[in-house]
């Protein structure tokens, strides 16, 4: 009788670390993106969607040079989220 193949693959669980960003327009167009909780964390884009790519790349390489160096992965809470919303509103009256 014929022993089954096995496989042996490594399985990779993926960890998922979400962040507050902040989207500044520049004065000279695009937006300037900072991550509050991750200091020095910092990126530009001309558009939303290339600041947002940018950003994502930018907290990637962050979080593995933390883990290179076996650096604790900072976690954002819900108490780390209370900071006010600004956002202009148009209202017709």
């Amino acid at each position: 009788m014929r022993k089954k193949k096995t496989s042996h693959r490594k399985v990779v669980k993926a960890n998922v670390h979400t962040y507050t960003v902040l989207f500044e327009p520049a004065a000279e167009g695009g937006y300037t993106v900072t991550v509050p909780m991750l200091p020095g964390v910092i990126t530009e884009g001309d558009t939303l969607e290339e600041a947002r790519d940018r950003v994502k790349e930018a907290i990637r390489g962050y979080l593995k040079v933390l883990r290179k160096h076996r650096e604790p992965i900072p976690r954002e809470t819900k108490a780390d989220l209370g900071r006010p919303i600004t956002e202009r509103v148009a209202v017709t009256v």
